[in-house]
């Protein structure tokens, strides 16, 4: 298959049709390149807020109220995209209120129109603390034709345990939007993921956002790039990075991944870091005390 994921910048909309422009010239553009998944990044959604005008956008409550009122409609057009140019895609997510709480949810979209979701599981202290977006549902796993898919949004990408579940779950790709203010918080979340690659010898596909939108809450500065990673072992490269873009520079950045290559390795790679993760247990007790 070939994936394509995103480093996108967030832009301001007069009026609904320049949304759905947007989406369509991204979509088509991957599509055009023969992607079979995109990618979008974490609170990519958060530029619906423009639609409610400049005071709400920057406003804590009126910009998540913006989003969530919104999000119907904004999947809506991407399962007609998906449709229309035959490819999944994981949206970018979106602050959504949900049974009397505000989550953070990625809508993830088949070539059929069908459309299921993925819920943040761990909160930044920003999220928590300033925005109180809570956690969601639990984790899924997506049986997609494309193999087993599962998303570690941004910071849950930090959590092995998180990605373990996946991996036992037979995922073969986890996917990673994000969204980051400062080069170390997209190195967080990019070490993150290639950790996860290494214990689950799976591939990793991270999406960010990138750009200065301060007319917007929460997303005034954005630092990232796209980067696909698989287990530095046979079939991938060495250092485990499948693809990357440039940092802070728009755009799809593609990979060709054959789930093959995660099937040998996983069977018979020069380690087998998921085969091997039990053999921690016996021997992460506390540890002794050791003077010197």
């Amino acid at each position: 298959m070939k994936v394509a994921t995103a480093a996108y910048p967030l832009d301001w909309f007069h009026d609904w049709s320049g949304y759905e422009d947007k989406m369509r010239a991204w979509v088509s553009e991957a599509a055009g390149q023969g992607a079979d998944l995109l990618v979008f990044p974490e609170y990519a959604a958060m530029e619906l807020a423009s639609l409610a005008g400049i005071e709400v956008a920057a406003d804590l409550a009126g910009s998540i109220r913006a989003v969530s009122e919104r999000v119907g409609r904004s999947n809506t057009v991407l399962a007609r995209l998906a449709r229309e140019f035959g490819v999944y895609i994981l949206g970018g997510s979106a602050p959504v209120e949900d049974g009397g709480k505000v989550v953070n949810r990625a809508p993830f979209f088949a070539p059929s129109g069908d459309i299921d979701h993925q819920d943040k599981q761990i909160m930044t202290r920003f999220e928590r603390e300033d925005w109180g977006v809570a956690g969601g549902g639990a984790l899924k796993i997506f049986e997609t034709a494309l193999g087993r898919i599962g998303v570690l949004i941004c910071y849950d990408s930090e959590f092995p345990l998180l990605g373990r579940a996946l991996a036992e779950a037979g995922a073969e790709l986890i996917l990673v939007p994000s969204a980051t203010e400062a080069t170390e918080g997209y190195w967080r979340v990019r070490i993150g993921a290639m950790a996860r690659a290494l214990e689950g010898q799976c591939v990793t596909v991270m999406a960010s956002l990138v750009g200065d939108r301060p007319d917007i809450y929460a997303v005034e500065e954005n630092t990232g790039m796209g980067g696909v990673f698989g287990p530095p072992d046979m079939g991938f490269p060495p250092t485990g990075v499948i693809a990357e873009g440039t940092l802070g520079s728009p755009g799809w950045t593609y990979a060709e991944i054959d789930l093959e290559n995660i099937h040998k390795v996983r069977a018979d790679g020069h380690v087998l870091n998921k085969t091997h993760w039990n053999d921690q247990h016996d021997r992460a007790g506390k540890p002794a005390l050791a003077l010197l």
